[in-house]
C-alpha cells in the first residue's frame, strides 16, 4: 500500500464521526463558559480539559490538530490562523534576541523577509545556505544556533535537501530542525527523517480550494531519556519540560507564542481546511503524476521547465531515490524575459493568476514582479528568482489540457 492509499482511509475515518454529526462540529465561539469558579481555576492550571479561551484554542481546531498530528506521526499540533503565523509560532516560541537561525536551500518569499527583516530588528540573525553546502551548514553552528530552518523543496527553485542527512547534522549538534513541508504533505514525513517540528501553510494543498486561510505546527514528543531538549541550549523549555513531559513543546508554543501573539485559528476555518484534507490524498496522487507527465512533455517540447523529475535537473537522482511520492505541485517556467513571461501568463485559459499554490485549479505567477520584486538582485539570484521565471502550481485538470494550453499560451 503507497502512503497515499493508506491515508485515504485513514484521514476519512478520522474527520467523520460515526455517532451524532458525521460532518465535523464548527464551533465559532470567541470565549467559553467555566460552569464555576473551580472549574476556571482547573482550565486555566491545565488540570481539566476545557477549552480556555479562542485564542489559544478551539474545538473545532483541536480535531483538526489531532488529525494533522497522526498524519505526521507527532505527539500533537497547534493550528494557526496562517503559513506564516504557524512558522512565527514554530520560531518565536524556542527563540530570544541573541540566537540565530541557519536557513537551508530555496525559500518562500515571505519566510526569507521574515528571517532576514522582521526577526533581525528582534536581534535574531539568520545565516542562508544551499541544500548541498552540508560542510559549511555544519561549521556555522555555534552555541547561539538555536533552528535549522529548511523547506522540503524549495519554492520556488525546486531545489530539494536531503533532509535525513541534515537532521543527523542537526542531532549530531543537538539543533533543532524544523521543516516547511507545505508543499510535500503526505509525500515527505518530516519527522520520521529525524526533523523535531514540522510546519504548513493549510491554505495551500491540505485544504485545496482557496476556501481557508490556515496553518499548523506538528510537533515530536519529548523523550523520557536523553533529549536535545533537555540541554542548555533549550533551557527556556525547561519549565515545560517539567510540568508537561513528552507535550512540553505544545504548551511551550501556545503559552510563548499562541497565547502572547495571537496568531490563533479561527473555527470555521479549521473546519473548512478538515473538509478538504479528507479528499488530501486523492488530490496528491493525482497531482504529483500530472506534474511529473506536464514537465516531461513541455521540457520535450522546448519549454526551459525545472523540475527534479527531469534527467538533468540537479537532484535528480535524490528524487528517484527520496522522493518517491513526488515533491509537490509546483514546477517552474523560465520564458526568458519579464514580457514574455506576462504574455504567457496572460494568454493561457487555465491559468489563475495569483499568489497561491497547491489549488484544485492550476496557478501561475510572474516571481521577480510579484512576491520577490522588492529582494535585490543577490538575494533574488540565490533564491533561483530571474526575470521570465513563472512559478506553477499544477491542479486537477488533465496534463492533456494543461499541455494544450501552455504550448497554446507560449505560442509553441
Amino acid at each position: 500500500m503507497n502512503r497515499f492509499e493508506e491515508f485515504t482511509t485513514r484521514i476519512v475515518q478520522q474527520v467523520g464521526k460515526k455517532e451524532g454529526p458525521v460532518s465535523p462540529v464548527m464551533v465559532n465561539s470567541a470565549s467559553f463558559g467555566y460552569g464555576n469558579s473551580e472549574s476556571g481555576e482547573g482550565i486555566f492550571e491545565g488540570s481539566v480539559k476545557k477549552p480556555l479561551y479562542a485564542r489559544v484554542g478551539n474545538p473545532t481546531s483541536a480535531q483538526l490538530e489531532q488529525i494533522l498530528a497522526s498524519m505526521d506521526g507527532g505527539i500533537g499540533a497547534v493550528a494557526a490562523s496562517s503559513g506564516m503565523g504557524a512558522t512565527a509560532m514554530a520560531t518565536l516560541s524556542l527563540l530570544r534576541a541573541g540566537d540565530e537561525i541557519i536557513s537551508i536551500g530555496g525559500l518562500f518569499g515571505g519566510t526569507y523577509s521574515y528571517f532576514s527583516e522582521t526577526l533581525e530588528r528582534f536581534g535574531i540573525t539568520t545565516h542562508f545556505f544551499d541544500v548541498d553546502e552540508l560542510s559549511a551548514i555544519e561549521e556555522a553552528i555555534n552555541t547561539a544556533t538555536k533552528i535549522l530552518f529548511l523547506e522540503s523543496v524549495g519554492n520556488p527553485n525546486m531545489r530539494l535537501p536531503d533532509i535525513a542527512k541534515i537532521a543527523e547534522i542537526a542531532n549530531r549538534h543537538g539543533v533543532v530542525l524544523m521543516v516547511d513541508n507545505t508543499i510535500t504533505p503526505l509525500s515527505v514525513a518530516p519527522l520520521a527523517l529525524g526533523a523535531d517540528i514540522v510546519v504548513y501553510s493549510t491554505t495551500k494543498i491540505i485544504t485545496g480550494n482557496a476556501s481557508s486561510l490556515g496553518g499548523a505546527v506538528i510537533f515530536r514528543a519529548i523523550s523520557e531519556g536523553e533529549d536535545k531538549f533537555k540541554g542548555e541550549r533549550y533551557k527556556d523549555l525547561h519549565p515545560f519540560i517539567k510540568k508537561m513531559g513528552s507535550m512540553a513543546l505544545i504548551a511551550n508554543a501556545k503559552k510563548r507564542a499562541l497565547r502572547d501573539f495571537g496568531m490563533s485559528a479561527n473555527g470555521f476555518g479549521s473546519y473548512l481546511t478538515m473538509l478538504g484534507l479528507e479528499t488530501l490524498p486523492l488530490r496528491m496522487d493525482r497531482i504529483v503524476t500530472t506534474v511529473e507527465i506536464v514537465a516531461k512533455t513541455l521540457y520535450d517540447k522546448g519549454f526551459n521547465v525545472n523540475h527534479p523529475c527531469l534527467a538533468h535537473h540537479p537532484h535528480h537522482e535524490r528524487y528517484v531515490n527520496q522522493f518517491s511520492n513526488g515533491c509537490g505541485t509546483v514546477l517552474t517556467i523560465d520564458l526568458g524575459s519579464k514580457e514574455k513571461a506576462f504574455e504567457f501568463l496572460n494568454h493561457s485559459k487555465l491559468i489563475t493568476i495569483t499568489a497561491n499554490i497547491g489549488d484544485s485549479r492550476t496557478l501561475g505567477l510572474h516571481m521577480a514582479s510579484t512576491i520577490y520584486r522588492d529582494f535585490d538582485t543577490q538575494t533574488q539570484e540565490f533564491l533561483g528568482i530571474t526575470a521570465g521565471l513563472v512559478r506553477i502550481s499544477i491542479g486537477l485538470e488533465s496534463a492533456e489540457a494543461i499541455i494544450d494550453d501552455f504550448c497554446n499560451a507560449a505560442k509553441i
